[in-house]
């Protein structure tokens, strides 16, 4: 299962430079992740302040 980021997301760009296969990127309003590309490890999350990376 992929991750995606949730409405919580705050921009603070942590979980960005955590991802191991880079498959992370800003969007509009929040951070956005390639679901294509996760590979579900969890680092995203583990570093979030809001916990807005949940597994889908």
């Amino acid at each position: 299962m992929a991750y995606a980021i949730n409405d919580e997301c705050t921009s603070c760009g942590s979980c960005e430079s955590e991802c191991p296969v880079s498959c992370i990127s800003a969007g509009d309003t929040k951070y956005v992740i390639d679901a294509d590309l996760c590979t579900s490890c969890g680092a995203c999350a583990g570093v979030c302040p809001v916990d807005a990376p949940n597994e889908v």
